[in-house]
């Protein structure tokens, strides 16, 4: 029983991990697609949310295969536990991905992005796919101080959406009332989707130490 246990934990693990490998390549795709207007990576993103959702649904049925088969206990309930927030908190990652994906494409060929904000929105996207990357390398790992290292990351990602909100606040912002709306919720998208690479970093910790190191996104 015990060997069956570690191989579903196994397969969890290899399943969280591409999962959050996915989400990175989505917003990677996302932000190039809103920043230069390229169409085909926007449509990309939309259509390979359903791999996501696949993989979160994969990674759900290992997690219940566990929970019912092999009733684990103390670490590896936790680890099964918090596998099953972890694939929601990814699938919620490349949801986000495909909203930034849907915005680019909305307003095609337009540019939703003015020149004066898209080095900002370069950032948030490089931001953004490096915290998803380590955060899949956590799931994988479970380095305790990367998922730390993860955690302070989010900073530069609070530093950029408070710099984007101080442009749109600007009365030198050339943009339109529906120009500051879209841009607003942008950068709300990627605020959230550091806030997901954040809360796996830190169900990971409570994994291998069994407490819990802050409030968690939701």
């Amino acid at each position: 029983m015990r060997d069956s246990l570690e191989a579903l934990l196994d397969q969890l693990a290899d399943t969280l991990t591409l999962l959050g490998h996915e989400a990175a390549i989505a917003m990677q795709r996302a932000t190039a697609a809103l920043v230069d207007c390229r169409l085909r990576l926007a449509e990309q993103v939309i259509s390979g949310d359903t791999d996501i959702d696949d993989l979160r649904a994969q990674a759900d049925e290992f997690a219940t295969q566990a929970l019912a088969l092999q009733q684990p206990v103390a670490t590896d309930l936790r680890a099964v536990v918090a596998a099953i927030h972890v694939a929601s908190d990814f699938e919620r990652m490349g949801g986000l991905a495909k909203h930034v994906a849907t915005s680019a494409r909305r307003r095609y060929p337009d540019r939703v992005v003015p020149e004066s904000v898209q080095p900002l929105f370069r950032s948030m996207g490089e931001v953004s796919v490096d915290l998803a990357r380590k955060a899949a390398e956590v799931v994988r790992t479970r380095d305790v101080q990367l998922a730390e290292a993860i955690d302070r990351g989010d900073d530069e990602m609070d530093r950029l959406h408070r710099e984007l909100f101080a442009v749109l606040m600007d009365p030198g912002f050339g943009g339109d009332v529906q120009a500051a709306v879209d841009l607003t919720l942008l950068g709300r998208f990627y605020e959230r989707y550091a806030d997901h690479a954040v809360a796996v970093s830190r169900r990971v910790v409570y994994v291998v130490t069994g407490s819990r190191p802050g409030p968690l996104a939701v």
